[in-house]
């Protein structure tokens, strides 16, 4: 099938819902933290300090969630805050050395897990998804940027 003739419909309903299922699969115990708090902590960790409003851009929810999630990470002392030097209104939020173990026990976790779910995969499906992994990446991110179509 050439790439024009894929039905892109069909291929974004079984991506979406296969990343649903790997993502319920892959997480841990009640007590440890959710996805979005992960993921919050991830953002701050690398692109921080960063304003609340702009974490909540990158992540894609509302202030109001943002306000809960930076409350709860800065209750178990994962985050701290600071004054924006470019306006003492406003505040930035840096990941603690606990916010980066944290993130890093998170990860370990959910690598694991999904290791596991693909360890009985042959050798040609874990090749595919492999070779899958920088679109997959490109669209995580938001990046519209296509390679060049070859006919």
């Amino acid at each position: 099938m050439s790439p024009r003739s894929t039905d892109r419909t069909e291929v974004a309903a079984r991506l979406a819902a296969a990343v649903g299922r790997i993502n319920r699969r892959a997480r841990t115990d009640s007590a440890s933290l959710g996805y979005g708090i992960v993921s919050a902590l991830a953002t701050i960790q690398r692109e921080g300090p960063l304003r609340p409003g702009d974490l909540s851009r990158i992540e894609v929810v509302t202030k109001p969630t943002m306000t809960r999630i930076l409350t709860e990470l800065e209750q178990r002392g994962f985050i701290e805050r600071e004054a924006d030097p470019r306006d003492g209104r406003a505040f930035m939020v840096s990941a603690t050395a606990e916010g980066i173990a944290a993130v890093e026990r998170a990860r370990s976790d959910r690598t694991g897990i999904v290791a596991e779910l693909i360890a009985e995969l042959g050798e040609s499906d874990v090749t595919a998804i492999a070779g899958a992994l920088d679109a997959l990446e490109r669209v995580a991110q938001g990046d519209r940027t296509q390679e060049p179509h070859t006919f």
